[in-house]
């Protein structure tokens, strides 16, 4: 079913809107090594070290680049989000109409609090602006919606990537509990 705005778009955006609909879910291309990209933007997360966000952003945007074969995109990570009467804003997709190469922005402390937003909230957003990439430079679309295809491809592929750094976690808190039992044996 599409969304209210789909009656006020002209026969030509409705079919594009269609076609971005029709795409499904995403899997997260088999050459992409998420799970070290991810747990590195979390750690700068919870350190609200914003070089450190910014340079892990960086690097998983590169590796969906590549595995997705698309265009390169810059990105920037900025520090407190802008507000206007609609809320804050929580990224940003400019393709490279203007700029010479496209650039994803995203903000990582809210507007208000100046907290810094959370892990998967965070990760969720640069997906989300990745694809808008991806429609453009993969898919071809002429324009990028939100559509309910447009959310399943984003909730598909973030949660890949999530699942790629829980495995990580999983893995260090396994070695965690297990060095005590190791230390006690040689002794």
């Amino acid at each position: 079913m599409p969304f209210a705005y789909y009656a006020r778009l002209s026969p030509a955006r409705q079919a594009v809107y269609r076609r971005s609909d029709e795409i499904g879910a995403l899997e997260l291309p088999a050459s992409v090594s998420a799970a070290v990209l991810i747990t590195a933007i979390g750690a700068g997360l919870e350190r609200g070290d914003r070089a450190a966000v910014q340079k892990g952003v960086q690097a998983l945007v590169d590796a969906l680049v590549d595995g997705f074969a698309v265009p390169p995109v810059d990105v920037r990570v900025l520090a407190v989000r802008p507000t206007d009467m609609d809320g804050e804003l929580h990224g940003l997709y400019e393709p490279d109409e203007e700029l010479p190469t496209a650039r994803i922005s995203v903000w990582m402390r809210t507007a208000q609090k100046k907290q810094v937003v959370a892990f998967r909230s965070f990760v969720r957003t640069v997906v989300h602006e990745f694809l808008h990439h991806l429609d453009y430079e993969h898919f071809k679309l002429p324009e990028t919606f939100h559509t309910e295809g447009f959310y399943r491809r984003e909730s598909s592929l973030a949660n890949a990537l999530f699942q790629a750094g829980d495995a990580v976690v999983a893995a260090n808190e396994e070695a965690a509990a297990r060095a005590p039992a190791a230390d006690r044996r040689q002794r």
